[in-house]
């Protein structure tokens, strides 16, 4: 399946895709190790707030790689064509292409 996103370049072959979301995963749990090397404190704001958006990040690579699996990697959940390989390669687990994600939140 070409997901070229209209502008004749296709996306990320199921396993570049696969690597990509590797190397998000892998940043991201460095980051959160980090974070979580700073110690627990509960009026620390800041930072359980970064922890908790990098685990939401973390949950939406793991959703992405469900949809490498499915077939459905690279489709818009919003308007069901195909996200542009730009938008993939700057956010590997986006589930929407630009004009749908700001009502996708």
């Amino acid at each position: 399946m070409s997901l070229d996103g209209g502008r004749g370049r296709a996306a990320a072959h199921p396993d570049e895709a696969r690597r990509r979301l590797e190397h998000a995963r892998a940043s991201r749990l460095t980051q959160l190790d980090a974070l979580d090397a700073r110690g627990q404190s509960a009026e620390d704001h800041l930072l359980v707030a970064q922890r908790t958006a990098m685990r939401e990040v973390l949950g939406e690579i793991e959703a992405a790689f469900g949809r490498v699996d499915d077939g459905t990697y690279g489709i818009c959940q919003g308007c069901a064509r195909p996200v542009p390989a730009e938008r993939l390669e700057i956010l590997p687990y986006t589930r929407h292409c630009v004009g749908c994600r700001p009502r996708a939140v």
